[in-house]
């Protein structure tokens, strides 16, 4: 019995003494000795399969991972989006759904948000070839319960959480799809601060759907505290346009503290080892497919083999 609750004693206090040290970015450690930057970050973050990576593309084993399924990504929504005090953040309710995409299971959209810089050329956190780009946006999805790929999950845990990340570089024109996010960063400058967008869809911020064929999916973990090692991504290849205005926005409207002292920008976690991990590329040249992440490794492991044998 006394085991049991000293367990629970320590099960229970691991978040709130975790939570006690606030997290933060390079650029606050700079301003302020009160937080811990990325080097000093608990949780999982010291692990080996951690996110972002840098992608080198030559070294991307092709696969025919399938189309995506995108389920409500076209509804038009009034959603809340925040400062969180560390990135802006949409809160997507429970309507958005993908699937397909070598995906084990169907994943439903809880939120989204985004990473960026002043400088356009390092606001991304994923990197291909060692190219950043100006911002990247993470739209967020967890396993749907009650599937049959969930049976599995306690042995599988790597896969619950499916993040879609979107890298974004400056275009001409200005980027109508984006816009009414744009415009409500001006009313959420402080942390804790939330507002209501104009109606919007998911549909409206990403790339034609012809474009989405071609992306990177490897296993890493959440690019803040805790760090978990539990997502499964997808990198798409083809960034997001949008005018230096609309990106420029970010930082010139967001702040990290109350005071306003501080601009909202570099929110960034530096590239992690990739280590013993294998990143895929696909073109989804067929139909959809739904393959579980170990039918994935059969092609690579079988080439090794050969490989050895010979």
């Amino acid at each position: 019995m006394w085991l049991l609750l000293g367990f629970l004693s320590l099960a229970t206090a691991g978040p709130l003494a975790y939570a006690e040290s606030h997290w933060c970015y390079d650029v606050q450690v700079n301003c302020s000795a009160s937080c811990l930057g990325p080097n000093q970050w608990g949780g999982d973050c010291q692990k080996n399969h951690q996110s972002p990576v840098n992608i080198v593309t030559r070294k991307a084993v092709n696969q025919n991972l399938g189309l995506f399924s995108f389920s409500g990504y076209d509804k038009k929504q009034k959603w809340t989006v925040e400062n969180n005090g560390h990135t802006v953040m949409v809160s997507l309710g429970s309507e958005s759904r993908i699937s397909g995409g070598g995906l084990a299971a169907p994943y439903r959209a809880t939120q989204l948000h985004l990473h960026w810089s002043k400088e356009l050329d390092r606001g991304s956190e994923h990197s291909l070839d060692g190219e950043r780009f100006a911002m990247e946006m993470h739209i967020v999805h967890e396993k749907e319960k009650g599937t049959r790929s969930n049976e599995k999950d306690d042995q599988t845990p790597e896969d619950q959480i499916a993040v879609l990340a979107f890298l974004v570089q400056e275009g001409d024109e200005t980027n109508q799809g984006f816009q009414p996010l744009v415009e409500a960063l001006s009313h959420i400058p402080k942390p804790e601060m939330s507002t209501t967008m104009r109606e919007s869809s998911l549909v409206d911020l990403l790339p034609e759907e012809e474009k989405l064929k071609r992306y990177f999916r490897y296993l890493g973990s959440l690019t803040t505290p805790s760090c978990a090692e539990t997502v499964v991504w997808t990198v798409f290849e083809e960034p997001i346009q949008l005018h230096r205005n609309q990106i420029l926005a970010f930082s010139q409207k967001l702040y990290y503290n109350k005071e306003q002292t501080l601009e909202m920008s570099e929110n960034v976690r530096p590239t992690q080892r990739l280590g013993d991990r294998q990143v895929f590329r696909s073109r989804a040249p067929g139909q959809l497919l739904a393959l579980p992440l170990p039918t994935l490794l059969v092609p690579t492991l079988t080439c090794l083999m050969v490989g050895f044998l010979r």
